[in-house]
């Protein structure tokens, strides 16, 4: 579903197809929840799963994000690569359990430095199943720079990359 925020040349399945590809490539995201009063963001490591249609978080027990996904379990995944100048937006639904099997198909090493091994019991999986996605797709920052410059020199309008959106 392109909308007229949508700057793109690509079809809605190649959109989608890049939202997964950068979402996974960039790994960590800002992990945003609702308190019923204002957003909450931190940053997350993300488990993209394409072929199961969900982002997996392994997160602590203790925490705000936790509560506030059970009662506002809608949320928002931001990752970017500034270097690269590609962005993607997720929104989805959450939910967190514990799935102690799935836990321990995600543990890897990286996971030591919060817990000392899978079966810790204070582990938990927040899944997120996405719904909609949004890309910015920008040549570098060399490019991006150099459009840039043109922009202001001339005030002719620059073309600065793609910006779609697609539900997921």
């Amino acid at each position: 579903m392109k909308d007229h925020d949508t700057h793109s040349d690509k079809s809605e399945a190649e959109i989608v197809d890049r939202i997964w590809e950068l979402a996974d490539d960039i790994d960590f995201c800002m992990f945003t929840t609702w308190d019923g009063e204002r957003q909450r963001s931190r940053p997350l490591s993300a488990r993209v799963k394409r072929d199961q249609h969900a982002i997996y978080f392994l997160v602590d027990e203790e925490g705000g994000k936790n509560w506030q996904i059970e009662r506002f379990p809608y949320v928002s995944l931001a990752w970017s690569d500034t270097k690269g100048q590609k962005y993607v937006v997720i929104s989805g639904r959450a939910e967190i359990s514990n799935d102690r099997q799935k836990i321990e198909e995600l543990w890897t090493a990286f996971d030591k430095a919060w817990w000392e091994d899978s079966s810790d019991p204070s582990i938990r999986l927040i899944t997120v199943t996405p719904e909609e996605g949004e890309l910015w797709d920008s040549p570098n920052r060399l490019v991006s720079t150099a459009k840039m410059l043109t922009t202001a020199l001339t005030g002719a309008h620059t073309d600065m990359g793609e910006q779609a959106h697609a539900r997921l």
